[in-house]
């Protein structure tokens, strides 16, 4: 029986505890760089299985706005449900991502090269913020 992706969250981090639940840090759908191409360090993507039975095989990548240029692409994950109660909770970090220009990228889940979901990531462009009037830096 085919799961359902009960979730899927972007997010800065993940810690687990050692009763098992997740702790998710920082949640995002928006990044701002200050110039173009950019760097950014890390994102991780938080996705949920439940309500199907069997082995399936998950594949995370992240389109660019062009909507045909994969920018990252995960390696692929196991997701195995022993039966429709059960569920799995994947997570992957993406590191050092470079985005080229400014625009709606695309954060899409598949399961065994089905497309099971797809949602956007919107990357700006912020100016930096000048220090205020009347502070200076320390000597």
């Amino acid at each position: 029986m085919i799961p359902d992706l009960q979730m899927s969250v972007l997010c800065d981090d993940v810690r687990q505890e050692r009763s098992g639940k997740f702790i998710l840090i920082g949640l995002f759908d928006v990044i701002g760089m200050p110039q173009f191409p950019a760097l950014f360090p890390r994102v991780c993507i938080v996705n949920r299985w439940c309500s199907g039975q069997g082995v399936f095989k998950e594949k995370t990548r992240i389109v660019g706005p062009d909507n045909g240029i994969v920018i990252a692409e995960g390696q692929g994950i196991p997701v195995q449900l022993q039966n429709a109660e059960a569920t799995v909770t994947n997570v992957e970090f993406f590191m050092n991502l470079k985005f080229d220009k400014e625009g709606v990228y695309w954060i899409e889940v598949l399961l065994d090269d089905d497309l099971k979901l797809r949602y956007p990531l919107r990357v700006n462009r912020v100016q930096s913020s000048p220090m205020p009037q009347g502070d200076a830096m320390p000597a």
